[in-house]
């Protein structure tokens, strides 16, 4: 039942080349900052990412992608990453982009155990091009695919030494999810507590589906655009 680790570095201990591996977090806020760090240093290659998007130059997901670890991203948008942009115009990468609603069903889908279902997001554009559609009720819907993954690295704001973990606000964003849809789920968390000190009722994700824990060293939490209100 303890699931607990000595840090990152042990916690990706059997992370392969060629691993699909999915990475919470939106844009910068509620990403995995250790995890990431830990990849970077163990230099896996040929990864296929599946994350909203790929952080930013020189930081977040962006490390993996300058040290030239991803082999294919999936996710919703560029964001602010100048690297990524080049790289896909360069062809060396390959880039799926997916509609937000359907990359968040997908992932949840698999964590359910459901393997496809159908959507209406994407009919009639580049999204629908090769997939199956059906008709109901008079409107055309895509078969849509579960993702799922190898490993699924999420950050939580606290968690026990059984896995359960509290995700805070918007940091909450994909992991949830994406901790249910991977073979071995691994969470670093802000803060690591006994079993029993979580109310039960705020539990987001139960320890069920976390295969390793480890309280996290240092976290930035940068913002990835900072917008303030003008001077009156």
């Amino acid at each position: 039942m303890n699931k607990v680790v000595s840090g990152a570095d042990e916690a990706v201990r059997d992370v392969f080349d060629g691993a699909t591996i999915m990475v919470g977090g939106f844009g910068l806020c509620g990403i995995p900052e250790n995890l990431i760090r830990a990849l970077v240093k163990k230099n896996v290659k040929n990864l296929t990412t599946i994350s909203n998007n790929v952080g930013v130059d020189g930081f977040g997901m962006g490390l993996l992608l300058a040290n030239g670890q991803i082999r294919k991203h999936i996710g919703t948008y560029v964001g602010e990453n100048k690297l990524l942009e080049q790289m896909v115009l360069n062809g060396q990468i390959e880039l799926q982009l997916i509609p937000q609603g359907t990359f968040s069903e997908r992932i949840r889908a698999a964590g359910a155990g459901i393997p496809a279902f159908y959507t209406p997001t994407g009919v009639g554009t580049v999204v629908a091009e090769n997939k199956e559609t059906r008709e109901f009720d008079g409107r055309l819907y895509l078969m849509e695919h579960a993702l799922k993954a190898d490993f699924a690295l999420v950050k939580a704001w606290k968690g026990d030494k059984w896995g359960n973990l509290v995700y805070r606000k918007t940091a909450r964003n994909f992991n949830p999810m994406m901790a249910t849809a991977a073979k071995v789920t691994i969470a670093e968390v802000e803060h690591l507590v006994e079993p029993g000190e979580l109310d039960p009722d705020t539990v987001h994700t139960p320890s069920i589906f976390v295969k390793r824990i480890f309280q996290g060293e240092l976290f930035e939490r940068r913002i990835e655009r900072r917008t303030v209100r003008k001077a009156s």
